[in-house]
């Protein structure tokens, strides 16, 4: 069995592989374990460090030559909507999200399947099988959610976990100081519901409720267009070399800085 230590956490560094997102680029990350009685305390101060979270590993890129990747996060108790994205959640007002602990489905798997094999069947997460799915929600030492989005059909009554058809999901970390967006997906079939801007515009809504200021979006990576969407949901704040700043787009963004190899 393997031991991770209770109380200063180890990191280690990944060799180079293919950046995902810009081509030409390689990519490096630094990572710990998330395990044990303090791993939600960890895990809040490493979010808030940029780091992100996958099942209990932590991770943040190192990359050698790039700076590309910003963490990014919502101010939530200043947001408003813009006129297209209250338009999106009229479009959903059929749809009914519902929290619950995170605990896997045959359901959600069919769904998470339908999505991966229209959006990303070339991804690093094509092949994943339902008990690997299992392991992506259920391994988790931190107080992790599952929220379902249900259609309410005029002859459907929903009343729980289970009822209604299951339209889209999102993995979500609960943290002190607000929420974190680990995964979600949705059924490709319905396009013109904008569910990604849904889902994202439902957490900031959630984090109001609960008086929590942030929702963590991971990050953004300048160049890539497939993260540009992130950009929609002002005011925001990026994590700098000065720590967490609010984003002027008149400004240039740490990402486009040079880097500057450490003395």
């Amino acid at each position: 069995m393997t031991q991770h230590p209770t109380q200063s956490p180890q990191f280690f560094l990944t060799a180079p592989s293919p950046c995902p997102y810009l081509e030409g680029q390689f990519e490096r990350k630094v990572f710990t374990h998330l395990v044990g009685d303090k791993a939600p305390e960890m895990n809040d101060l490493l979010t808030q460090g940029g780091f992100r979270r996958s099942q209990n590993i932590a991770y943040r890129p190192a990359c050698e030559s790039c700076r590309a990747c910003v963490s990014v996060r919502i101010l939530a108790q200043e947001f408003s909507a813009s006129r297209n994205m209250r338009r999106v959640v009229q479009r959903n007002a059929d749809l009914i999200g519902a929290m619950h602990d995170a605990q896997p489905s045959t359901e959600q798997y069919s769904l998470f399947r339908a999505y991966l094999d229209a959006r990303h069947r070339r991804g690093g997460m094509s092949d994943m099988t339902v008990l690997d799915y299992a392991m992506m929600v259920e391994d988790t030492h931190v107080d992790t959610k599952i929220i379902e989005y249900r259609r309410r059909g005029p002859d459907t009554f929903i009343t729980g976990k289970g009822q209604g058809e299951l339209i889209a999901v999102a993995l979500t970390d609960k943290m002190a100081d607000g929420l974190s967006m680990v995964y979600s997906y949705f059924n490709p079939d319905f396009e013109d519901r904008s569910l990604g801007t849904f889902m994202i515009l439902d957490h900031i809504a959630r984090a109001k409720a609960m008086g929590l200021p942030h929702v963590y979006l991971g990050y953004w990576v300048n160049g890539s267009r497939k993260m540009n969407y992130k950009m929609r949901f002002m005011p925001q704040e990026h994590l700098g070399p000065k720590g967490w700043e609010r984003y002027d787009h008149t400004k240039r963004s740490v990402a486009d800085q040079p880097f500057q190899s450490p003395t």
